[in-house]
C-alpha cells in the first residue's frame, strides 16, 4: 500500500498538533487560581456528592457554571476547592449504577483539594 507525500504531511501535522496540545494540557500554572483571581477551568467548589463503587461523582461549580465530574473513589467534603486532572468528557452518559443520565460528565484521572 502507498502512501502518499501529502497523506504523509497531513499525519506528521496532526501527530504534531496533538503533541503540542497535550503538553500544553500537562504544564499550567501550579497557583490555585490565575492572576485575575478567577479559577482555573480544571478547579471547582464541590457542590454535590455522589459515591459508588470505583467512582465519585462531584458536582462543582467554577464562575457560576455547574458541571459533574467522575474521579476514581476520592474522600471529598462539600465546599471543598478541588484541581482535577480530565481524561475524557462524554455527553448524554447514563450511569447504571446511579440510573441517571448526566448531559456532560468529565472523568477525569485524578483530583487534589485545594487549600
Amino acid at each position: 500500500m502507498k502512501i502518499s507525500f501529502m497523506s504523509l504531511i497531513i499525519l506528521l501535522g496532526c501527530l504534531l498538533f496533538n503533541s503540542a496540545s497535550v503538553m500544553a494540557l500537562h504544564h499550567e500554572p501550579q497557583n490555585a487560581q490565575e492572576s485575575d483571581g478567577k479559577m482555573s477551568n480544571n478547579e471547582g467548589k464541590v457542590i454535590d456528592i455522589i459515591d459508588t463503587t470505583g467512582y465519585t461523582y462531584m458536582e462543582l461549580e467554577n464562575g457560576g457554571n455547574r458541571f459533574w465530574i467522575a474521579a476514581p473513589t476520592t474522600k471529598v467534603n462539600k465546599g471543598d476547592h478541588i484541581r482535577f486532572i480530565e481524561n475524557m468528557v462524554m455527553t448524554n452518559f447514563t450511569s447504571k449504577t446511579l440510573n441517571r443520565t448526566f448531559s456532560t460528565l468529565i472523568f477525569v484521572t485524578s483530583t487534589e483539594v485545594k487549600k
